[in-house]
C-alpha cells in the first residue's frame, strides 16, 4: 500500500491518497477541502479512485467530500454512525470556522468495528476508536504495516477531547487497546503533522505514559 499525503485547508489536514500499486485502484481518505489539489494528485499518480473514506465528521476532514464525490462519481464510506451529528451540522461548522459553505451530507455506508474495506488488493481493517469524536475510525493495513488514524493519535500527541461528545478517558483507552497493540514498526499517518511509528509513540508520547 502506498500512501500519498496531501495537506489541505488552512488547518493543513492530511488528506491521504491510498494506492494499490498492483491494480492502480485508489481511495481518498479525509478530503477536507482544496478539491482541485486532490484531483491533481490523482491524475499525477495515474490511479482510478473508486471510493472516498472518512475517519470522522469534523469539517477539516470532510469539507471537500461532496464536490469530490460528484467529480469522481464514487461512494462515500464512513465514519461510524455516532458521528452523524457532526455531518449534519457541517453548514454551521463552516460558518463558525470561516470555511467555504459546506452542505450537510450522509455517507453511502457507515463503518463499524471489524469491517474490511478493499482498495484494489489492499484490505483495510476498520478500528472504531472514539474519544476525539464518538464515531472516529482508523484504517489499518496489516500487510504493509501502515495505519491512517485521523485525529486519534499524532506524533508526540493525541487528539483533542474538548469537542461535543469528546471523551479523554475513552480516547486513551482506545489508543492503548487498539492502536498501541499493533506491531511497533507500523507507520502511523495522522490527520495533521508528520508520520510516526507505533513504537515511537508507545515509548515517548507523554500522553500515553
Amino acid at each position: 500500500m502506498k500512501i500519498v499525503v496531501i495537506p489541505v485547508t488552512p488547518y493543513q489536514q492530511n488528506c491521504s491518497l491510498v494506492i494499490c500499486e498492483t491494480t492502480k485502484k485508489a481511495a481518498v481518505v479525509d478530503p477536507g477541502g482544496e478539491v482541485e489539489r486532490i484531483i491533481s494528485a490523482i491524475k499525477n499518480h495515474q490511479v482510478t479512485v473508486d471510493k472516498i473514506i472518512l475517519t470522522h465528521g469534523h469539517l477539516d476532514h470532510v469539507g471537500g467530500t461532496e464536490p469530490l464525490m460528484q467529480r469522481l462519481n464514487v461512494p462515500v464510506i464512513g465514519p461510524e454512525k455516532e458521528d452523524t451529528f457532526w455531518l449534519e451540522t457541517l453548514e454551521q461548522q463552516s460558518q463558525m470556522f470561516s470555511f467555504p459553505k459546506t452542505s450537510s451530507f450522509l455517507p453511502t455506508q457507515w463503518l463499524q468495528e471489524g469491517d474490511v474495506i478493499e482498495v484494489g488488493d489492499i484490505k483495510l481493517d476498520v478500528l472504531h476508536v472514539p474519544g476525539h469524536t464518538p464515531g472516529h475510525v482508523a484504517l489499518f493495513d496489516a500487510n504493509s504495516k501502515q495505519i491512517i488514524v485521523g485525529d486519534i493519535l499524532f506524533n508526540g500527541s493525541i487528539g483533542r477531547t474538548d469537542f461535543p461528545r469528546g471523551d479523554h478517558g475513552q480516547l486513551i483507552s482506545g489508543i492503548k487497546q487498539k492502536i498501541l497493540t499493533l506491531p511497533e514498526e507500523t507507520v502511523v499517518f495522522p490527520g495533521h503533522g508528520p508520520t510516526t511509528t507505533i513504537g515511537r509513540e508507545k515509548f515517548s508520547n507523554p500522553y500515553l505514559r
